[in-house]
């Protein structure tokens, strides 16, 4: 059995095939970042999922996606961590942008683009990847990413800047005061994961002026770093994949078209994806040869 996993910092999508392709099951946990976590965590996180008992032992291999998983040292992190679960399978880790890349490649060089938790691009030719710009994580960058959008909102929230009707449901729902969200942001590992919740609130209000302002400017500011630095911009399409490209796409698509870009897919969750390329072009041994920085 082959296993088929796609990681973000919030979730993971893990799904078990046979030989042939078939899915056997699928099965969601928390996302696996070696930036905030470490190969205990995973191994726990997994060995308490009843999901994982009757079938871990039947696989072979494992190919893990994930963000932060950029170095052999931050793979080392996650590979250890399921090699305790996956006892009888080779464990294969790569970057998330190498997913990201899969699932949209549709033969022709395109730049793919994540808009979820956070944010990331690179340009994908078929045979090698490489980036344009680093991704700086949620404190610096993370541009159009949740936990970006999620920053901004809190601020205004607690600046008294909302509007006054978004102002009040926020508070109704949440009834959040600045000692909690000290304790969830500047005390917590996970505090672009906590940032990004708020995107479903947000999403709620998605036509309403000031969100729509918000989102606006977020996603033309990850156009004019994450693709516009690309040379090869205007010369193929772009690609996009996560929840904040997917929920926001109409916006999405007006940025794209101010800049004249090209719009290829965008793809909410990108493993069915990632499993169709894998099955099309099924020996990845190489993949790490793939991923260039052109940093």
């Amino acid at each position: 059995m082959i296993v088929i996993a796609e990681s973000g910092s919030t979730k993971c999508e893990w799904l078990f095939l046979n030989n042939n392709g078939t899915e056997i099951a699928s099965i969601r946990t928390q996302g696996f970042n070696p930036y905030f976590h470490d190969s205990d965590l995973v191994t726990k996180t997994l060995y308490e999922n009843p999901e994982f008992h009757s079938i871990k032992d039947q696989v072979c291999r494992v190919y893990f996606y994930g963000a932060g998983c950029s170095s052999n040292k931050l793979n080392k992190i996650i590979e250890q961590g399921l090699q305790k679960v996956f006892t009888k399978a080779k464990i294969e880790i790569f970057h998330d942008l190498l997913a990201a890349a899969y699932s949209v490649y549709n033969g022709k060089p395109v730049i793919s683009c994540i808009l979820g938790t956070g944010s990331n691009s690179c340009y994908f030719n078929g045979k090698i990847l490489k980036e344009s710009v680093p991704a700086l994580g949620f404190v610096l960058g993370d541009e159009a990413g949740g936990c970006y959008f999620g920053k901004q909102f809190l601020a205004d929230y607690f600046y008294k800047a909302l509007p006054q009707e978004i102002q009040e449901d926020f508070t109704s729902e949440y009834g959040l005061t600045w000692e909690k969200a000290v304790r969830e942001i500047y005390g917590n590992v996970h505090a672009n994961v906590y940032l990004a919740s708020f995107m479903p609130f947000i999403a709620q209000y998605k036509d309403h002026p000031y969100v729509e302002n918000m989102i606006r400017a977020g996603m033309a500011k990850f156009i004019g770093i994450h693709i516009m630095g690309f040379p090869e911009a205007y010369n193929c399409e772009v690609g996009f994949v996560g929840s904040i490209a997917s929920v926001f796409q109409d916006i999405l698509i007006e940025e794209m078209d101010k800049k004249e870009l090209a719009l290829g897919s965008i793809i909410q969750s990108p493993i069915k994806e990632l499993v169709n390329y894998h099955m099309k072009n099924f020996n990845l041994e190489s993949s790490n040869n793939q991923f260039a920085n052109n940093n």
